[in-house]
Parts: C-alpha cells; structure tokens; sequence
C-alpha cells in the first residue's frame, strides 16, 4: 500500500492524506511517503521518483549493525525497531526503515505501529506539522517515544496491582486461588514488553544521534525556519530507558520475593506434614505393640484392654502435640 501525505495550498499548514494504487502518479509535492506492505512496482514507482533505493523486508530484516545506518546519493537510511501490538499481552518489535531526502521522507514497514496512527491523525489536522521532510521524521520519532511511555506507563500499572494483590497480606488466600503461578506468568509478560520497549528506545536513540550529528552539518537547513530538537528527543529517550531499567528492577525484586512466598507455603505445608507423623508415631508404637500375635501377652484377655489401647494412642497423640506448643514450634 502507498500512503503519501503531501502538501496543499488551499488547506494551510498541514498534511493531506492519499492512497495511491500503481498507477497513480506520486504528487510533486509529497512529503512524506509512507510504504506499508509495499509491492514491487510501488518500490520502484517510489525509486524513480526520488532516486533512492528501497529495501525489502529480507533487507530490513537481515541487516548488519554498520548498515542499519547510512548514506547513500545525499539520502539517509536508518532502521528501527518500533514497538508494535502493545495491546496484546506478547507484543511484538517491527522493523521500520526511515529514508530521509532533501524533498521527502519515505518510511517502509511492514507492519502498523500505533505510533504510526498517532502522528498520522495528529499531522492531518491544522499546525500538526511542520512542513519540511526533518520535521515529519521528528514528528513521527515523538510519536513513537510518546507510544513507548505510554506502554512502560501501561505497565507500571499492572505491576502495582499485582504487587497489591500478592503482598497485601492475605497470602494463604492468595495461594489457595493460583495467584502466585499467575503472577509469576505476569511478570514474564511483562518483562517481554518493558526489554521490547528498552530496545526499541536504544534504535530511536542511535537514530537521534545520527540524525543531531547530521543536521550540524547542513546548515542551509537553518534558513528554512525549523530546527528539530533532536537533543530533546534523546533526552526523552533516556528517560524513558531509565523508566524501563527501574521498571525491570521492580519486576526482578517481585519475582524474587514471590518465589519466596511459594517457597514460605511449601515449608508450611511440610512442616504440617512433619507435625503430623510426629504426632502419630507413639499412637502408632502402641498399637503396633498390641497388634503382635503373641500368645503370652498379659493384656490379651483383659477385660479392659482394648479401651485402655485407645486411651494410651490418644494420650500420646496429644503429649507431642502439647509439647511443641510448649516450645513455640507451632
């Protein structure tokens, strides 16, 4: 599909949206070009228009770390890896390929980032968007960082209530209804998306950097009005970095007091156990004794013998339990 977002004079200072098929002509004034799911003919109707080369998705995917950025015919290529189905419980890291040209920014992916959708409704509407290829690049950047807080916020969150519902002090209930094996799966989850957010943030980061060293660099772009605050992005990036390291730390303390937990009921539940044989060892002593098939035994014909078995298995049921009472061991 190819998405152009081009300007016009009679709707002022934003974008105009358009879906082009293959034999639609791209607009003079496209600014940015937005490849999704791209077919072949479409990579080359965008190649001849703006003289780049597009990279397909075994491209994007199979790149080595000194070519996810470069400049090539005065064209700059950057890949990142966007966040992507945050709100699903596994969300998913999505390739996104980034050409910016003198004329153009040209985006390709192969997947739909909410980012994407974001900006996309935040640049159709009136002063949304600067109109210059470096401010549709920073514009979309902003939109991810800003998706990717929204997520570690999302989050945080989730994790406060689950930390609510484990340590609220009503463990023996908590364990009784599965809680722990749930939590325990949470946190897994959870730790999936906050390593998809962190590394997403390290790509945007190397992006920024790049991008901050480039635009020093060409300084006519000074006279064209805008200025991308690309150092204040990177500040909101390692922010946001710092946010999913402590985020990490918090889930990595729960997991291991959770566990301790598990542990604290299993050694209840074997103490138990322990008390219990402890307790029935001398009622079992005695009746193992009389259970003996002697025939000089001098209780075996007592009238009272049977009775007084039962008292002595009782009474010696209920010493030891006394006893560890006694000494503070239940």
């Amino acid at each position: 599909m190819l998405l152009v977002h081009s300007i016009c004079p009679q709707h002022g200072d934003r974008l105009i949206h358009q879906t082009l098929s293959t034999e639609d002509a791209i607009p003079a004034g496209a600014l940015w070009i937005d490849l999704l799911n791209p077919e072949p003919a479409e990579d080359k109707k965008v190649e001849a228009h703006l003289g780049v080369s597009i990279p397909t998705r075994e491209e994007m995917h199979d790149l080595e770390p000194s070519e996810i950025i470069y400049t090539e015919n005065g064209a700059h290529y950057m890949t990142a890896r966007v966040i992507c189905q945050s709100d699903t419980n596994v969300p998913k890291l999505a390739d996104v390929t980034f050409i910016l040209t003198e004329a153009a920014l040209v985006t390709v992916r192969y997947d739909e980032p909410g980012a994407f959708s974001i900006f996309h409704n935040r640049a159709t509407k009136p002063g949304g968007c600067g109109m210059q290829p470096e401010a549709v690049m920073e514009g979309l950047i902003e939109a991810v960082v800003d998706r990717a807080a929204e997520v570690l916020r999302g989050v945080g969150d989730k994790i406060d209530g689950a930390s609510r519902r484990i340590f609220d002090g009503r463990s023996a209930e908590v364990e009784q209804g599965g809680a722990y094996q749930s939590v325990i799966r949470r946190i897994g989850q959870y730790e999936h998306i906050i390593s998809n957010v962190r590394e997403s943030m390290v790509a945007i980061e190397r992006v920024l950097l790049f991008l901050s060293a480039n635009y020093k660099k060409r300084p006519r772009k000074a006279a064209s009005g805008f200025a991308p605050e690309w150092r204040t992005s990177i500040r909101d990036v390692q922010a946001i970095e710092e946010h999913a390291t402590f985020l990490s730390n918090k889930l990595q303390f729960m997991l291991n007091a959770t566990l301790g937990l598990v542990s604290i009921e299993q050694n209840k539940i074997i103490k138990l156990f322990s008390v219990v044989a402890v307790v029935l060892m001398p009622p079992t002593l005695v009746a193992s004794v009389y259970g003996m098939n002697f025939e000089a035994m001098p209780e075996l014909k007592w009238a009272y013998g049977y009775p007084m078995s039962l008292v002595m298995m009782v009474v010696f049921a209920i010493l030891p339990y006394l006893f560890f009472r006694w000494k503070k061991w239940l």
